[in-house]
């Protein structure tokens, strides 16, 4: 079977066109965030494998279960990866759809992760960093792992700025086996 991500491309490029033509780049990514939310419950999942349940049916749905969350475009698309048994694909459409919906707006998603909580004035202080660094806006998720014992971890991209005291002991052991 292929990739997930080499199905979900095409969906994601198709409905990104759309959205971007129309303007509803937004709607769209709070849309396709809700399908996948939807498609990544169990009892959906259960029903997407069964053979005897019609993508009509599991269009129906997950346009029911969303009722008035969905534009008439938006129900389109649904019943379209229905049709093509892709339910199971929502998930990824979704990163791939707003991947490119942030290289449009010139935006960075970027993860944070810090051995501790960090306050306001260090969070703003990092963000303005990146944002200078990057030259974009950056989405910035952050998430604690006590486990890096100090420092932090951010990843932009497929680009790893590790500056946990985790890692630097992890250097210096390697250093000193040498």
């Amino acid at each position: 079977m292929a990739e997930l991500s080499t199905i979900a491309r095409p969906y994601a490029q198709a409905a990104f066109k759309l959205a971007d033509e129309a303007g509803t780049l937004g709607p769209w990514s709070e849309a396709l965030a809700a399908l996948a939310m939807v498609a990544q419950d169990q009892r959906v999942e259960d029903l997407t494998g069964d053979p005897k349940v019609s993508p009509e049916r599991l269009a129906r749905l997950l346009i029911d279960v969303l009722e008035g969350r969905l534009s008439s475009e938006v129900q389109n698309f649904v019943r379209l990866v229905a049709d093509n048994r892709r339910i199971p694909a929502l998930g990824e459409i979704r990163v791939q759809f707003d991947v490119l919906k942030n290289s449009r707006e010139g935006v960075q998603d970027v993860e944070i992760v810090s051995a501790f909580e960090l306050d306001a004035t260090q969070r703003s202080d990092l963000i303005a960093r990146l944002e200078k660094s990057t030259g974009k806006k950056v989405n910035v998720h952050v998430t604690v792992d006590p486990q890096l014992i100090g420092g932090i971890k951010i990843i932009v991209g497929d680009k790893v700025i590790d500056a946990s005291a985790r890692a630097q002991l992890a250097a210096l052991e390697s250093t000193l086996r040498a």
